[in-house]
């Protein structure tokens, strides 16, 4: 090297390297021959060695063409300019040659090494334009190393020129100052964004990402989101000041990926020799059991056990290829940060050595100070961006994972789909894929915690010897311990989930049937039921909280158990041992490094734990078996005259099922009109299923011709505005869609609702009326003009007019769907002589088929059920005079929307709120958006957390509880502090022959001071958990009964996906994050504080640096926090949309896949959930903006401390000063845990402000009061006496009826007949006092209903409410929640209601379990069930709101029969719909207008020909 150097070796030799003239010296420097080599070379060398990677990088990495700017020139023109000075370097050294001069190889080799590097730079700089690149890290480090380099030149040659002027070259020196000057030129430029390219994103959207076009050093220190932030500040966040997802985190990018892979999965593990199997298994399932649990046949079971068991399809690998390339990336940032971790440990350890050598130069203490502060902040600024690939990542995978499952929830089969409830599929989508976003950002430490440890006790060895293998041991020891408690923890979260999810059904179930519980007075049973589960899922909390004691002790001792064995064996085994402050306090710095890989060991691995529940979970819903596309043939057979065929047909809901429908021929003509009839359970709606392809087809062939629109028996309404709900994602043909209102009798309904065809119907049309509903239903397949129209009984929930009205317009020979093929299922015989072919089911078969007359002609089962039936039926149905107006056309059931009336999924009809009759004309055209609007939104709050939600949650705990817990903290640091600071004692204590003669009695109190630590920390660890059971138990049990004790507006207004997101989201929040959080955020505050005041007793100087340290932390952390927080707020009030939209899709697939639109409702379910991550993104990189402005805080920290000890070395003992700056290394830590907690503590506490919302809404009147007046049998005669009665739905709102005057006496039977909006349904919810009295009271046998609490009232009177709601549960839960009749008395009821054949049938009888909404029991059956429930009430005052329009004729005649002989004492109100119900009653009441204009016997009112006499003439009857 000397030789490379130096021109000739005669002269005096320029050595390499110096060590008297560098380390040794009091001031330093470097030789020329370093210089000129080696300084050099450095710049060049990283160049040359990443050019090759970076130039493929760039290649495939096209984003664009950036256009030359001046910013561009000017890079340009500084890398050539600085290519011209290295060969001008050059150029001079072969002038000097020339010359004679002798000129050292050096001299050539290294200019023109420089100067091709700098035409690489250059062409870098150029290609980087070419490929879109706006700013580059690579460049940027290139200069920042060049110049570095350049500095040390810099230095000696200005010493130099001082010191050595006569052996200056003035050439040289000229050269190089501006060689030196354009390096820092170039620095600057690159440290600018470029333009950003042409054709980019940016052009198009306004609201653009800034990170694509931000600077490197903008990106690595994430000052790209200040500006973000800085809006924050000024005012709260809004939506429209999110930026847009960066294209590569959106769904449509994410998810189809996923899937990909996961398809890929599934096909790799379906090897051929599985078709045996298949036949019998389901698809991807290795279960030999069927849904109940009951193992298969055994034939079934050898076939299976044949060939190998199919090896499920791995979820993780699919996970691993799609997310894994760009998750590797953290791999290589952490690799860095763990190998710098250990710097602080070591600088330390020089620091101490330079402190007890005073003859060591001053300039190494700053030496050291200056490294010390540099590897911090690189570790700081590594470690973040670490944590940004890391939580992007998460991100992505939960985007990849909810669109996953929304798409497998549109094609798997009902089978399927009864395994799991919605509530399940919706956890799946909001718990596991959270779990999996916090695995992602820990599930490194599961290689670099090992990492971390092997180092550790490498350098811990290097430090204290073989003694290092006590605390090993300690640690070993503990592993067993956290793993034992790991698996516990596993256990009770699948019990807790499972809890959680059955609590979460219920309360879905609740929800959904608010009205009905509040009709029943059953508010109270359900509110027992879901306490039950809830304390079941408190009991498995609690004992994890002792087990989370448990570990929180293990890992908070863990490091001093570690230290205080390790001390005790170093000083123990050898008297001379002596324990100094170099020993102590880097082993004590190795020990707290150690802490945090030991701590996460067993939180990754119980985070590990719960994502393989939830990853299990996921894979056996995606494995789900899926409806077979083949099974129904869509092709259009050009050339047959059939529509529809089946062939031979068997079909069952799912393959392990019997069949329901057997031996099905069908062959129907295209044009043709085909009626389905039969009773009630007979398999007519799983005809239609089995040609939507939704049953599984056993055997046979199935055929429909063209595109297939199907209307559903329940209607299955969205939540947006009616116009959408009848277009339904189509092109909106005007002249069309009036013509599809008019035909469906819609047009009058737009004049009633407040916003016409733009009103908003709330979530499953809870605004509409069921006839509304059953018309909007219809309306939407009429708009969709498709071939084939398959029709679940339309005509049931309207009217007779009604119904004859759509028959004409629409269904029959000569309405709007004339020429397609119909399929109709219906109850009204009327229809039947006018369809082309009636096919008649009886259980799942068809036993008969052809037209009216031949059937007739047969006398077989449909020729003696149609005589005994068509008397009945044709009078009322026989044409009246034809004088129909648009009113009679509407059924009774007015749309509530300005009324909020109707609730979820019972809407009561007949809803006579109408303010409009009394508004002119004018009035009522001007229609208020405000008014069309019905839900409210989940809102954002504003603003700070209030400290009042703070001790709303402390008095949940219990204020002495709390304040205890705080003691037991301080406590726990004050005996962490003494600790520590007892060690500085003794490592300063004097040697004595060369041993310590205290040394026993130190370790002694050493040892005492840990064993007070390990009781405070179990206790606080207690306290805190116990704690927040209780205050779980009691927020979850106030909220409940706020939620049940609302009104039912406050069900109309608020969605079922807030309430349902308060019970699982912001309770699991309250049940385990906040706890563990208080935790966090207290031990954090505590180990802050104390370790200022040792740095402070240790260099008091440092008092002039922590406040405006802390000044700067503070306003830090409020400008963050005021950003923070509204992003957290915004991304949960996104959050909700997500879900119910897949609610609403999960009750509505079927009518989704009949249309074939679910392409347009994955778009909205992508659209939705990115919109959700549009509020997440922001806020992890507001989570990195701040974790380096904060670690910069406390890098500052570190190095002052260091500074200031080494300034101070004369006067400080090496032991305190050990103590500080070991103290100053982890305020680091500390201090950003400390904000992240506190603000993790503020967003998590909104859960509570969210839960403690409901308090302060209404609320209905008391459910029992204090002393009841009422007496025992009340009411005992069942006279109703109404004096002047009238009520409104809102206070702005005009009187929905009023001036009612009337009494009814005891046993009479009314019935309540009125147009639609006339006020029937009001009546009735006045009775119940679902809607308080305006003016006027109701008195049932003299006592004022108002008087009385509300559940006295309505368990003492009994409706049969228009929509039948069953729950899940047994069948005897449905009947009697409260368990207040005995068996015999249930089946009696059962009986009277015919139903007892139906449950003696059943395998479980009267514990036969009903899914959710009972959906496995017919409509018709249902309504059976409610009749049976008021049979088993048996009050004295009946009221039957329309209770048959569902069922066939036969089944409406039961329960007409059973009414009248089970009920003869009784008063029974009826509204009815087919008046010749209620001909035979004793009054009538007519109403018109909200008021009461006729009130007498039926005959008299057809005498007096007025209104009544009217309807009754429409109906045929007269």
């Amino acid at each position: 090297m000397e030789r490379f150097c130096n021109a000739d070796s005669s002269g005096s030799v320029d050595p390499f390297w110096d060590w008297n003239r560098t380390w040794c010296a009091q001031n330093p420097d470097v030789t020329q021959c370093f210089q000129n080599t080696l300084l050099v070379w450095i710049p060049c060398l990283y160049l040359w060695l990443l050019a090759p990677f970076y130039f493929l990088y760039l290649r495939s990495h096209n984003r664009g063409y950036i256009c030359m700017s001046h910013l561009n020139k000017a890079k340009t023109v500084t890398g050539l300019l600085l290519w011209i000075i290295c060969w001008s370097d050059v150029f001079y050294s072969f002038w000097e040659r020339g010359q004679g001069v002798a000129v050292a190889p050096a001299y050539l080799v290294s200019p023109t090494l420089l100067g091709i590097t700098m035409l690489l730079a250059t062409f870098f700089i150029q290609y980087e334009r070419m490929k879109g690149v706006q700013s580059s890290g690579l460049m940027l480090n290139f200069w920042l190393i060049a110049l570095v380099c350049a500095t040390v030149t810099f230095r000696s040659k200005i010493l130099q020129a001082l010191h050595e002027s006569a052996s200056v070259s003035i050439f040289r020196y000229t050269t190089f100052y501006i060689y030196f000057t354009l390096l820092l030129i170039s620095l600057v430029l690159s440290c600018m964004p470029d333009q950003p390219p042409l054709f980019s994103p940016t052009v198009k959207d306004q609201n653009l990402c800034p990170e694509a076009g931000a600077s490197f050093l903008s990106r690595i220190t994430f000052w790209w989101i200040t500006g973000l932030l800085m809006r924050g500040y000024k005012k709260p966040l809004e939506e429209k000041d999110l930026w847009s997802l960066n294209s590569e985190d959106e769904s449509q990018r994410v998810v189809p990926q996923l899937v990909r892979r996961w398809n890929h999965e599934c096909n790799k593990d379906r090897r051929p020799e599985d078709k045996a199997m298949a036949m019998y298994s389901p698809k991807r399932s290795s279960k030999a059991e069927n849904r109940d649990g009951q193992p298969i046949e055994e034939s079934e079971i050898l076939i299976s056990k044949a060939p190998q068991k199919p090896r499920d399809p791995s979820l993780f690998l699919a996970l691993c290829w799609t997310f894994g390339p760009y998750f590797l990336v953290s791999t290589v940032y952490k690799i860095i940060h763990d190998v710098l971790m250990f710097a602080g440990p070591e600088i330390l350890r020089l620091l101490i050595q330079f402190v007890n050598d005073s003859s060591a130069p001053y300039w190494h203490g700053y030496f050291y100070t200056v490294l010390l502060f540099i590897c911090t902040c690189v570790q700081t600024l590594v470690l973040q961006r670490y944590f940004h690939v890391c939580f992007v990542s998460g991100m992505r995978l939960r985007t990849a994972i909810v669109g996953a499952v929304y798409r497998k929830a549109l094609v798997i089969t009902n089978a399927a789909r009864r395994t799991s409830t919605v509530g399940e599929i919706v956890n799946l989508m909001s718990v596991d894929a959270q779990r999996f976003m916090d695995l992602i950002t820990y599930i490194n430490m599961i290689w670099s915690a090992p990492l971390q440890v092997v180092l550790a006790l490498y350098f811990l060895w290097q430090n204290l010897g073989p003694s290092v293998l006590a605390g090993v041991a300690v640690m070993v020891l503990m592993v067993p311990v956290n793993a034992v408690i790991a698996m516990k923890t596993k256990t009770y979260q699948v019990a807790q989930m499972k809890s959680k999810d059955n609590r979460i059904k219920l309360m879905n179930e609740v929800l959904n049937g608010i009205k009905v519980l509040k009709l029943y007075a059953w508010e109270l049973a359900f509110k027992d039921k879901v306490s039950q589960i809830r304390e079941s899922e408190l009991r498995v909390l609690k004992k994890a909280a002792y087990l989370a004691a448990v570990s929180t002790f293990t890992w908070v001792c863990a490091p001093f158990l570690v230290a205080l064995s390790t001390f005790a064996v170093y000083v123990l085994v050898d008297e001379t041992h002596i324990l100094d402050a170099q020993k102590a306090f880097v082993s004590l710095a190795l020990f707290n490094i150690l802490r945090f890989p030991l701590n996460m060991l067993p939180m990754v691995i119980s985070s590990m734990v719960q994502a393989s529940v939830s990853l299990k979970r996921l894979r056996v819903f995606l494995s789900h078996e899926e409806l077979e596309e083949d099974s129904v043939d869509r092709r259009a057979v050009t050339s047959s005259p059939e529509s529809i065929r089946i062939v031979d047909g068997t079909f069952s809901w799912s393959k392990d099922d019997p069949p329901a429908l057997k031996r099905i021929n069908v062959s129907i003509p295209e044009g043709a009109l085909v009626a389905v009839v039969g009773q009630v359970g007979s398999g007519k709606s799983s005809l239609l299923s089995a040609l939507l392809g939704e049953m599984h087809k056993q055997e046979g062939f199935v055929s429909v011709k063209g595109s297939v629109a199907y209307v559903p028996q329940q209607a299955w309404i969205q939540n947006a505005t009616l116009r959408e709900n009848i277009v339904f994602g189509q092109q909106i043909k005007e002249s069309s869609y009036q013509r599809v209102l008019e035909a469906c009798a819609l047009l009058p309904d737009l004049e009633i609702l407040p916003g016409g065809d733009d009103t908003e119907i709330g979530e499953k049309g809870v605004n509409l009326s069921g006839g509304q509903k059953q018309r909007v239903s219809l309306a939407r397949a009429v708009y969709c003009d498709c071939s084939v129209y398959l029709l679940d009984d339309p005509l049931s929930a309207v009217d007779a007019h009604v119904g004859k009205h759509i028959f004409e317009k629409v269904v029959g020979p000569q309405g709007l769907l004339q020429g397609r093929t119909r399929v109709l299922v219906t109850h009204g015989l009327s229809f039947l002589p006018q369809v082309d072919l009636i096919l008649v089911m009886e259980d799942g078969q068809i036993t008969e088929a052809g037209s009216y007359m031949e059937l007739l002609g047969r006398h077989a089962t449909f020729a003696e059920f149609l005589r005994t039936h068509t008397n009945t039926e044709q009078e009322e149905e026989s044409e009246g005079d034809g004088d129909t107006n648009p009113g009679k056309m509407l059924e009774n059931g007015g749309p509530a929307a300005l009324l909020r009336q109707s609730q979820v999924s019972l809407t009561t009809s007949g809803t006579a709120k109408q303010k409009t009759e009394s508004n002119d004309v004018k009035e009522q055209k001007v229609k208020s958006t405000d008014a069309a609007k019905l839900t409210e939104a989940d809102k954002a709050k504003t603003g700070r957390v209030k400290l009042a939600v703070f001790w709303e949650y402390m008095k949940a705990i219990g204020v002495c509880l709390s304040i205890f817990s705080i003691c037991l903290f301080f406590a726990h640091h004050i005996a962490s502090l003494g600790s520590n600071y007892w060690l500085s004692l003794w490592t300063d204590d004097p040697v004595i022959n060369g041993t310590q003669p205290t040394r026993d009695m130190r370790l002694g109190v050493y040892g005492a001071l840990g064993l007070a630590q390990g009781i405070a920390v179990f206790s606080y660890s207690i306290s805190v958990s116990i704690g927040g059971i209780l205050a779980s138990r009691y927020l979850h049990q106030t909220m409940l009964y706020n939620v049940l004790r609302s009104p039912m507006s406050f069900f109309e207004r608020t969605p079922s996906g807030n309430l349902v997101n308060r019970f699982s989201k912001e309770t699991d929040t309250i049940d385990s994050m906040i706890p563990s959080i208080i935790k966090m955020f207290m031990g954090s505050m505590f180990n802050v504080l104390g370790s200022c005041t040792v740095i402070l007793i240790a260099t008091p100087l440092v008092a002039i640096i922590i406040p405006p340290l802390g000044l700067f932390y503070f306003f830090v952390q409020r400008f963050y926090v005021a950003s923070s927080r509204q992003l957290k707020r915004l991304e949960s009030v996104s959050r909700s949309p997500v879900y119910t939209h897949f609610n609403e899709t999960l009750l509505g697939t079927s009518v989704i896949r009949a249309f074939a639109v679910q392409d347009r409702f994955i778009g909205e379910s992508d659209r939705r959930v990115d919109h959700n991550q549009k509020a997440y993104f922001p806020s992890i990189v507001a989570n990195r903006w701040l974790a380096v402005r904060l670690e910069f805080v406390g890098n500052c920290i570190v190095t002052f401390a260091a500074l200031f000890a080494v300034m101070a070395r004369d006067s400080l003992s090496p032991g305190i000063m050990g103590l500080s700056i070991s103290y100053a290394l982890q305020v680091t830590a500390s201090l950003n845990w400390l904000v992240r907690m506190s603000s993790e503590l503020e967003t998590n506490i909104v859960a509570v402000e969210k839960v403690k919302e409901y308090e302060e809404t209404e609320k209905e009147a008391e459910w029992k009061l204090k002393k009841s007046s009422v007496p025992a049998g009340w009411p005992t005669v069942g006279h109703i006496e109404m004096r002047n009665f009238g009520l409104r739905y809102r206070q702005d709102l005009e009187l929905a009826i009023h001036d009612i005057n009337v009494t009814i006496k005891g046993g009479e039977k009314v019935g309540i007949v009125g147009r639609t909006g006339a006020g029937k349904s009001s009546l009735t919810l006045g009775l119940f006092r679902i809607i308080e009295a305006a003016q006027g009271e109701i008195s049932i046998d003299g006592v004022n209903i108002a008087e009385l609490g509300l559940h006295e009232l309505r368990s003492r009177i009994t409706i049969i409410p228009q929509d039948p709601v069953l729950f899940s549960g047994s069948l005897r839960m449905n009947l009697d929640p409260f368990d207040g009749y005995s068996d015999e008395e249930v089946w009696k009821a059962l009986e009277h209601a015919h139903l007892k054949n139906f449950v003696s049938g059943l395998q479980d009888k009267l514990n036969h379990e009903c899914s959710e909404g009972g959906e496995n029991l017919s409509l018709g059956q249902r309504q059976l069930v409610c009749l049976a429930r008021a049979l088993l009430r048996k009050t004295k005052i009946l009221v039957l709101d329309e209770a048959t329009a569902a069922v066939d004729v036969e089944t409406d005649e039961l329960i007409q029969s059973t009414i009248r002989t089970q009920f003869e004492e009784c008063t029974v109100l009826t509204i009815a719909h087919r008046l010749n119900t209620i001909m035979d009653y004793t009054r009538v009441m007519v109403l018109d207008k909200g008021q009461m204009v006729e009130f007498d016997s039926p005959s008299s009112l057809i005498a007096q020909r007025g209104i009544f006499y009217k309807m009754a003439k429409d109906s045929g009857l007269v």
